[in-house]
Order: C-alpha cells, then structure tokens, then sequence
C-alpha cells in the first residue's frame, strides 16, 4: 500500500532543517571561542613580557649564591618556601604540613663526616684523640632524617625529624658540646666568611645555639649565639628540632648536618649526616629566598586578574602574586534577572536546565596542584628559560578547568636568570561563551518553534485551497463528464491562484469545445443534408420516372441526364465537403516536409493581390508596404495559401464593391501583415475560438453572394497553423471605427535581416 505523504508531513520533514541552525550557531560560537582563547593568550604573554621587563638588567634582585649556580644539588641546595604565618616553635612539626612538600630525606647516602679514635699507650681509646676522617662507603647507621626549611618575614626557619636508636643528651655539666647528639650550622657571613654553629641541648625544651670557634680543627664553643634559637623535642623514634634564626646571618650559602652519638661511655662521635660539610665554606649548599624586593613589584598584580609567579634559572620559585582560583581571564557580569517574572520562571525553570545538559558550567572551585608549588615545570618553562617566550594550555587535575600559563624569559647582561609566568583559567571564556550560547539558544528555540508553526500553518492554509480546488473542480463535472457548471475564479495572485485560474480557463475552453462538438454535429448535418437531399431526390425521381414508363414509354436521354447530373452534383458537394475537412491533415504533415528559405515577403504579397484583383472582380484592393524588402523565413507557397484563406474571409464577409485594405510594415524586428475589410463585426467572446477547427460564425451555409460552397470554418485555422510554422501569431479585432473586422499575421524577421 502506497504512503500518503501529504504537504503537512512535507513541511514538516523540510522544518527539520531548523536543527541544522543551533549546529552552525553553536559551531561558530565555539569558534569564537577559540579567537578569544587565542587572544587571551596573546595579553599573557604581553602580561608576562611587561611583567620580565621590569625585572630585566636587575641583578641585585636574585640571590648572588644560587641564581648563578649551573646546576643545583639536590639535598644540598636548600628551597626557603614562604611560610604564611609564623612557625610555632614547639618541636611538634605541625605547623610544617601546608608545606611538606618539599621534605627531604637523608640518611646513609648523605654522610659528610666520619669519625674515629686512636688508641693510647694503654691500649684505651681517647676521645680526644678522635681524628676526622672522609666520608667514604656505606655502613650501617642507625640515624636518618626529614629536614626542610622556610621564610617567614625576615626568619628562616629549619625543621629536622630525626630518626635515632639512641638519644644522647649532653651531660649537664659538661662544657663539651660535642659528647652527645648535636646540630651543626655552618654558613656564610654577608661579609663572606665561614661561622660554625652548634646546637647540643642536655634535655628537651628550649634551646640557643653555640658559636664555634672558626678554625674548622676543634669544635670548641666561643660564645652562644641567641639569635638561632629553637625547640629540641625527644620522640618516640628519635626527636625534633625546629630551629629559627635571622636572614641576615648569612649571604645564602648554608648547611646542616647532625652528629650522631650512640656509645654513652666513650661519647665518641660515629658520623654526621646533613646537607653538606659546615667546616668547608667551598662545600656548602644554597639556599634560595623568595625575594621580598620582587614580590613588592609583584604586589600590585594581585588585582590584575592572574596569577604572576618569577622563578630563578632553577625553576625554584622567587616570587608569586595573585589566586587562580579567581584568575578567570574576563570579568563576566553577575546574571541579569528579566524584568518579566514569568519570562524569568520560564527561563530558570525550564530553558537554562534543558541548554546545560549541552553546555559546562565553569566550576566554582577545582584542584589546583600548585598552590603550594616551590618549583614549576612545563615545555613552556623550558622554552623560556633558553630564552624563548611560550604558552601553555593543561587541565587541572579533576579536569574541571582549563589553565593557560605564558612563560617569558627575564634577562641580565645578555643571560636567562630566570622566567616570568602568567596564568589564568579560561573560565571568563566559558562563561561569556554560555551567556551568548544561552542568548542564541533563546533566538533559535524561538525561530525553530515560530518557524515551524508557520511552516504547518502554511502548509493547511496551502493544503486546505488544493483541496477546496479540488472539490470545486469535481463539482462542477457530472458522472458523465459534462461540464455542469463553472470553477470559481481565484483571487489570490500565488501560485495556487494562478492554478486555479488555469483550470477555470481550461474548463471553460473545454466547455466551449465541447459546445463547438456539440455544433459541429449539427453544422456537418446541415452541410451535408442539402447535398444527401439533391443525390436523394434525384435518385427517387430517376426511379419513379423509370417505374412509370416502363408501362408506357421510355425514359428519354435529355431527362435522364437532368436528374444524373443533379445526384452527381450533390456528390461533388459532399466530395468537397471532405476534402475540406482532410486539408487541415493534410496540410500538417506537409508542412514537416516543407523546406525553410529566406524570401521577400512584399513579392509573394504583391503576387497575390494581383491574382485577387483578377479573381473578385467586385472587390477592391488596396496594398501599402512601408518598405521594398520584407525578408521572412520560411516556404512562400504555404504563405500564399494562408494569404489565400485570409482574403478569402474578408471576401465572404464584405459587400460587392467593397475596399480590402492590405498592409504590411516592419516595426520591433518584426513583420506585421494586416487584412481588414467592412462588414459584421465579430462576436462576443469569439475572437480567439475563430481560429479554431470547424468554428463559423456565418448564419447560413450561403455567402453573401448566394455561394453554394459549404463552410466549414477551417480557413482561418489551416492560416493559424500555417503562421505558427512561421513561428508568428494570427489575431482578429474589430476596427477602431467599428466599421469591420482586421486579420492581423505577425511574423519574426530574420536575424541577420
């Protein structure tokens, strides 16, 4: 069974194409999104260049040991992270856990000393006969250790976790600091010379620090030394030592290192274990501070939208500026609430849920992995520390944001000391992407429902005057075909209208070709019935009067003749009749065997009217020409005879001496041939139907001129067919005056004419 697929379902399935517009809509704003993105890029990256710009050719901003160091050992080059608040100096390692990141661990493989004893004459050792020997090998200890520091304000602060079998207090009495466990310190002085520290308590609780001699032979205590204060606290694995001392006790050369001292009879030391040798100036580690001088130049950016951090060549942190938590690149304004409540319900309730299963909203919070960052790493790093400018795109961890961070190289005298780096999230974008999404979903959702209502409108409006046609047209045609009635006339000037309009004027020429049927009939019975009539009599007087004489005389030659001649001229008419009615056959198929040449229309014309003059002696006839050439394509014979039925016409329709007027004038590249002659005008409504087949207007069978010829009106229709070979038109109008009727032939002319 075939589907019915009416115009409503059409339309339908063509308002599908509706969907393709939130597509592209939403294409193109991601689109834009990305210019944004690419343009956000560009301003970090002249944030960052501003940022390197004020730093440039500024050495005494970077720390003078590490900046310039090539490469950093790591356990010996120390990192001072800031510290938010003070640390609280009471052994229990709390307040150390926001930045515990960068603890680290040493134990046997960080060995700086080893220490041994010779023996006396007596064969006991004496411990002040222990010597120092290189660290060599890797044998068994039993103490190890966490160790970091920090900066707070102008303090660094020091924290050791210490791993011990045996805690060995100094004993209280004695002025050696070296006969129990203890803290050395060594470090560079501004003025660039090597002070030893120690730090040896006899118990738990506060503890100062011990300056040492400076000659590296004896670890003799000189003075205390107050500003290295702290807190010594045993465990239940060993003991914690958190320390603070002022940063201007050293230029930035610092090292750390724990004695260890098991054996509480001879109190002899075994090794040391710390970050570098303290008794070597040349051995000792760095230790980087964020710069203060370059976080006041950062200050100020706080407010700038981003997150600015400096690092030194080691991608160790200098300085940082700014939250990324709120570094969302744009500053979107809050959402407006419509002034309309029930628009704004609609909106909340139903629009904004039903676009966000499509769209993301950018999260409030999300993890970000370098809040407490001390060293930073990246292909964009790398690039800009070999002194080329890069960004970076990454997701933080939970996936939930998009970081963009610009690197740019700071320089002095030509080297990279460091990078700056800039970072925002691109939740500005995301955001002012949904606001103009949520703006275009509405306009779209709008479009597509008004769009598809007026598509389905349409299509019942359209459908609903087909049908009605259709109705109409239906109406007016009996169960037999008969036209009964008359198609309305549309009004409308679309399509449909202009349909309606050509099945009324179809309807009406098949109403008046079915009346002209309908007349034929009657017309070829009337043409006929006078010829059928003379062979009828004829033949029953030829049989009455051969009846009759048969009895008495016979029928002489002279009267047989008469009524022989009389049934053979009814046999003529009715011949004639035929031959009429075939002529119009005739003449179609032999005009596509005819041959187009180029002729002079005026010559052909000319020959013509004399031949009339000749052939109606009781008509006049008048022939004006504009012109001596009127060249015409086609074949001269079939327009003498078209020429031939249109005078012909004329003839029969006008009175004896009357003028037939003839012209011929060539205007807009076309030939133009006129007949007109006095008589009846033509008839209401029957100037285009005179030039069909078997149409007649004559009241009779006669002419004017008591003519017995039969008409069967097909003279003007064999000119129509032969002007519409020559690809012109043939029309009749009444004369301005109203004093006859004009035939009027309207032919192209040549192209090369």
């Amino acid at each position: 069974m075939r589907i019915r697929f009416s115009i409503r379902l059409q339309l339908l399935v063509l308002s599908l194409f509706f969907f393709a517009i939130p597509y592209l809509g939403y294409n193109y704003v991601w689109e834009l999104e990305q210019y944004l993105r690419t343009g956000q890029e560009q301003t970090m990256i002249g944030t960052a260049r501003a940022v390197a710009t004020a730093l440039h050719e500024r050495p005494a901003l970077f720390d003078s040991e590490s900046a310039y160091l090539k490469d950093v050992r790591p356990g010996t080059d120390l990192y001072a992270p800031p510290i938010p608040y003070p640390i609280q100096l009471d052994g229990e390692l709390n307040d150390w856990q926001q930045v515990d990141d960068l603890l680290t661990h040493y134990g046997a493989s960080e060995i700086v000393e080893r220490f041994t004893s010779l023996q006396t004459s007596d064969g006991t050792k004496s411990a002040a006969s222990e010597i120092k020997v290189a660290a060599s090998g890797n044998k068994e200890t039993s103490l190890s250790f966490e160790h970091m520091v920090g900066r707070y304000d102008q303090f660094l602060y020091a924290m050791f976790n210490v791993t011990d079998d045996t805690l060995l207090w100094r004993q209280p009495n004695s002025l050696s600091v070296e006969r129990g466990d203890h803290l050395l310190i060594g470090m560079q002085t501004p003025e660039g010379e090597l002070a030893r520290y120690v730090v040896a308590p006899y118990e738990s609780g506060w503890v100062n620090a011990f300056k040492l001699a400076e000659s590296g032979a004896t670890n003799r205590a000189v003075e205390n030394a107050l500003s290295i204060q702290g807190r010594w606290q045993e465990t239940a694995t060993g003991y914690n030592i958190e320390l603070r001392f002022p940063l201007s006790m050293t230029s930035g050369a610092l090292a750390f290192a724990i004695v260890d001292v098991d054996d509480p009879a001879t109190r002899q030391k075994r090794y040391a274990i710390g970050t570098a040798n303290t008794n070597n100036i040349d051995e000792l580690g760095t230790v980087v501070t964020p710069s203060p001088e370059i976080e006041r130049i950062l200050s100020g950016l706080k407010y700038a939208d981003s997150r600015v951090w400096v690092i030194d060549n080691h991608k160790r942190v200098l300085a940082r500026a700014g939250d990324i938590q709120t570094a969302s690149g744009l500053n979107t304004a809050s959402r407006k609430e419509s002034e309309n409540p029930i628009w704004g319900w609609i909106e909340s309730q139903w629009l904004l849920p039903l676009y966000y299963h499509i769209l993301t909203k950018p999260p409030a919070d999300f993890v970000d992995e370098l809040e407490d960052a001390y060293a930073l790493a990246g292909r964009d790093i790398g690039l800009a520390l070999n002194g080329q400018p890069d960004s970076l795109w990454r997701l933080t961890p939970d996936n939930k944001a998009v970081v963009v961070s610009a690197a740019y190289p700071i320089f002095i005298e030509g080297t990279v000391m460091g990078a700056v780096v800039v970072e925002q999230t691109t939740n500005g974008i995301r955001t002012l992407r949904n606001r103009a999404l949520e703006q275009l979903f509405h306009v779209i959702l709008a479009v597509m429902l008004l769009g598809t209502l007026g598509l389905l409108l349409f299509a019942s409006r359209i459908s609903n005057r087909i049908r009605r046609l259709r109705d109409n047209t239906e109406a007016i045609i009996d169960a037999n075909g008969k036209i009964v009635g008359k198609l309305p006339v549309a009004k409308e000037g679309d399509e449909i209208g202009d349909l309606s309009r050509a099945f009324s004027d179809v309807l009406l020429r098949l109403q008046q070709y079915n009346s002209y049927l309908e007349n034929m009939a009657s017309r070829l019975s009337h043409e006929l019935r006078t010829p059928i009539a003379v062979v009828k009599s004829s033949l029953d007087a030829l049989s009455q009067v051969s009846a009759q004489n048969e009895k008495s005389r016979p029928l002489n030659s002279e009267q047989q003749d008469v009524f022989v001649q009389r049934a053979q001229s009814g046999i003529s008419r009715l011949s004639t009749i035929l031959n009429a009615m075939s002529e119009a056959t005739r003449l179609e198929h032999a005009i596509a065997q005819e041959e187009v040449i180029v002729f002079n229309l005026i010559d052909v014309i000319k020959g013509c009217v004399g031949g009339y003059q000749h052939a109606y002696t009781d008509r006049k006839f008048v022939l004006t020409c504009a012109q001596d050439t009127a060249m015409l394509a086609g074949a001269p014979e079939l327009i003498a005879q078209m020429f031939d039925k249109v005078i012909s016409n004329a003839v029969d329709f006008s009175q004896t001496n009357d003028t037939i007027h003839i012209k011929l004038l060539s205007k807009d590249k076309a030939l133009i041939l006129s007949v007109s002659n006095p008589g009846p005008l033509l008839p209401a409504g029957m100037k285009k139907q005179l030039v069909q087949s078997m149409v007649s207007v004559r009241a009779n069978s006669d002419s004017h001129d008591n003519d017995s010829s039969p008409h069967l009106g097909l003279g003007l229709y064999i000119a129509d067919i032969i002007v519409a070979f020559h690809k012109g038109t043939i029309a009749l109008s009444d004369l301005e005056d109203k004093s006859g009727v004009e035939v009027t032939m309207t032919f192209p002319a040549p192209l090369n004419q």
